[in-house]
């Protein structure tokens, strides 16, 4: 944010420098321009009546010497003309008479037309000033003083004069960031205050802690009434949260009871069943068993989501080499083939019980929707980089390719597994618990069918 609102106010200060600035540079323009076309006019109009005595007395030779001796001190030339425009007098280096700027002032004097010299002057300007002034004689013009200024001395001065501007105008732009810098830092603290709490809300509900309000009595008070707000919210989210995760917890124990005891006297009672009602007994104690597992299922979630424990260094490859071989078992009572291929001296950062929490929702899910005879289930578990990747492959039906962003949500199922056993809980219990751990779940369909839930935790820096 402050990266962004810091170039607006530096535009908002260029511009309004660029406002002040401009106008100032060619205020200074024009008045160095003017004091030096002041100047020349003056000359100008002295000369013009020393051209008046020449031309009245034929003394041209010596307003020549004296046209020189001002050539010298001031830097510019200048001649007499008469009225068709010949030259009577005019410096030694003399005046180009024939261009158009010289050629138009001198037709401009002859015509009794006083000059006024007017404009701004750009550095980039090449071309003289030029003056002429009518030499009168009783009321007559009788013919006419140019001069020609060079305006190098005057292109330098006021390139001094802008380059002073631009340097004023940096300063000030330097001044201005370096004052805005604390503005923006206090308008942005609130700002700054949310974004962190939002982290620490996602945080905590994802830890399942309580959200700790942060209080901030700096920044623009309608900012600070957001913070507020968003307090309040957060802390009601945080509570309503934990108090889901409480009745779930709360329901699942209390349910588990009465349903573990409702289970043991429906299988008390095989072979006691008439035949008549023997199918109706037989689904009636596979759905309590399916209950009992959903309710075992929900616990699992509650106790995961509801759990403080920090991530700590955890043995991965013993971990997976204990459950593999408990699973082999169940794998091979339903002819499948499990496959292990385990890094040794794997060691991630997990929180307790999550590699086997983990491995056993896998591991289950994929026995489950496997193909029996001759079908194989893959487990890999390996070191990249910074990462401990643990993945899980089947060879079952998988999913269909926009069903995979929403294999992790709660008592979410496949349509076309509805004929398999199961709560739609396992991929869910996975998902938060490698969160907690700070990893995270990657699901794909690889080539040959199936679906590979590939988990991924931190590894313990060497």
């Amino acid at each position: 944010m402050r990266s962004r609102l810091l170039p607006v106010v530096g535009v908002l200060v260029v511009l309004v420098l660029l406002g002040l600035g401009v106008p100032l540079a060619l205020s200074l323009s024009g008045s160095a321009y003017q004091q030096l076309s002041l100047d020349r006019l003056t000359l100008t109009a002295r000369l013009a009546s020393l051209g008046q005595r020449a031309l009245l007395d034929g003394t041209e030779g010596e307003l020549a010497a004296t046209l020189d001796r001002y050539r010298e001190v001031y830097g510019f030339t200048a001649a007499l003309v008469d009225q068709d425009g010949r030259p009577r007098a005019q410096t030694a280096d003399p005046v180009a008479l024939t261009e158009p700027p010289v050629r138009e002032g001198v037709n401009a004097a002859l015509s009794g037309r006083e000059p006024l010299p007017s404009g701004t002057f750009w550095p980039w300007q090449t071309g003289p000033l030029v003056l002429a002034e009518p030499v009168l004689v009783d009321g007559e013009v009788r013919g006419a003083v140019v001069t020609v200024s060079p305006v190098d001395g005057l292109r330098g001065h006021v390139l001094f004069l802008w380059a002073l501007v631009a340097a004023g105008g940096l300063a000030a732009l330097a001044l201005a960031v370096l004052l805005s810098l604390p503005v923006v830092r206090w308008i942005l603290r609130p700002v700054d205050r949310l974004e962190r709490s939002a982290e620490q809300m996602v945080a905590t509900a994802t830890a399942g802690a309580p959200y700790v309000p942060v209080a901030e009595e700096s920044g623009p008070p309608e900012l600070r009434r957001l913070a507020r707000s968003f307090d309040e919210m957060a802390t009601t989210v945080s509570e309503v949260l934990a108090a889901q995760r409480a009745f779930v917890a709360d329901a699942s124990h209390q349910l588990r009871n009465p349903l573990t005891a409702l289970y043991v006297r429906l299988t008390s009672l095989d072979g006691a069943v008439s035949e008549d009602a023997a199918d109706d007994y037989a689904a009636s104690v596979e759905e309590a068993r399916r209950l009992n597992d959903v309710l075992e299922e929900l616990l699992t979630l509650a106790k995961t989501e509801a759990s403080a424990a920090t991530p700590v260094p955890t043995d991965v490859s013993a971990a997976l080499e204990d459950r593999v071989d408990a699973w082999h078992a169940v794998a091979a009572s339903r002819d499948i083939e499990l496959l292990a291929e385990i890094e040794p001296a794997l060691v991630a950062v997990a929180v307790p019980r999550a590699i086997e929490t983990v491995l056993d929702a896998l591991l289950d899910n994929a026995v489950k929707f496997t193909a029996g005879h001759g079908s194989t289930v893959e487990l890999t578990a390996r070191r990249e980089g910074e990462r401990v990747v643990l993945a899980v492959r089947d060879t079952g039906p998988g999913l269909a390719p926009e069903e995979l962003a929403r294999a992790t949500d709660r008592f979410w199922r496949s349509p076309r597994h509805q004929n398999v056993t199961g709560s739609g809980l396992g991929l869910a219990i996975v998902h938060r618990v490698v969160a907690k751990s700070g990893g995270h779940v990657r699901l794909d369909l690889p080539s040959g069918g199936g679906l590979r839930v590939t988990v991924e935790f931190p590894a313990q820096p060497a």
